[in-house]
């Protein structure tokens, strides 16, 4: 979907754009910016503010590429992406033709960090081979789904993008094909895992043994800072 007005949309909207899914395909070009969307479009859960489509990408029942450019804004030199799937067409959408999936918060892989090249817009693709149906998650050819990716920036806000699927058998004519110039990967994009510290076990009132100990035991002193102030304020 909308493939062929890639570069188009690339090139005119290259100051203010976030991400782009180039394949499988793209619900739609949300990279506006007006009155109806003064922070932009993409900023919008669940699908950056577009509606279900009805051309939809086909889609392997086993699993597939997914493949975006994620540099297209500034500020985004490190970035969480997520990558999850909605089934079906009982969402809350405003138009039952146009409903998309009640639930977007299946994960199709683990989240993991971009690392790019500067906070400036960049060029570059990101291409994920084989992304598996989320656990648990059984399909059939023919059942409709939506792919969502989010693209956690710097400071804690999602940019989402979405792209509207059928699924198929694999080797089914219509899924669109992969090679080097839609699903690859760039050299000046690197990624890294996300792995998490404890700082503090659930239940627990005393900081596990860690790095991050002598932080939380400095953060605990000063939440005292205030009321010190407040008792000798009182004396005076």
């Amino acid at each position: 979907m909308f493939s062929s007005t890639l570069l188009a949309v690339a090139s005119a909207t290259l100051a203010s754009a976030h991400t782009i899914i180039t394949y499988p395909g793209w619900r739609g070009n949300n990279l506006l910016t007006n009155e109806t969307f003064p922070y932009g479009m993409q900023w919008l859960y669940p699908c950056g503010g577009m509606p279900t489509t009805t051309n939809r990408t086909f889609w392997p029942t086993t699993g597939g590429a997914i493949a975006f450019q994620p540099g297209w804004f500034s500020g985004h030199s490190t970035a969480f992406i997520y990558v999850n799937l909605g089934v079906g067409n009982e969402g809350p959408e405003l138009r039952p033709d146009l409903a998309g999936p009640p639930n977007m918060s299946h994960p199709m892989i683990n989240p993991f960090q971009i690392i790019g090249p500067t906070k400036n817009p960049y060029p570059g693709t990101v291409c994920l081979p084989q992304v598996p149906l989320p656990a648990g998650t059984t399909v059939k050819a023919g059942d409709n789904a939506t792919i969502q990716l989010v693209e956690l920036a710097l400071h804690g806000a999602a940019l989402y993008s979405c792209v509207d699927i059928t699924f198929a058998e694999p080797g089914d004519p219509r899924i669109p094909l992969i090679n080097e110039t839609n699903c690859f990967n760039s050299t000046d994009i690197g990624a890294a895992d996300i792995y998490t510290l404890t700082m503090r076990e659930s239940g627990s009132t005393i900081a596990s043994p860690s790095a991050a100990a002598p932080a939380l035991q400095k953060l605990a002193a000063w939440a005292y800072v205030p009321m010190l102030v407040g008792g000798m304020w009182a004396l005076l």
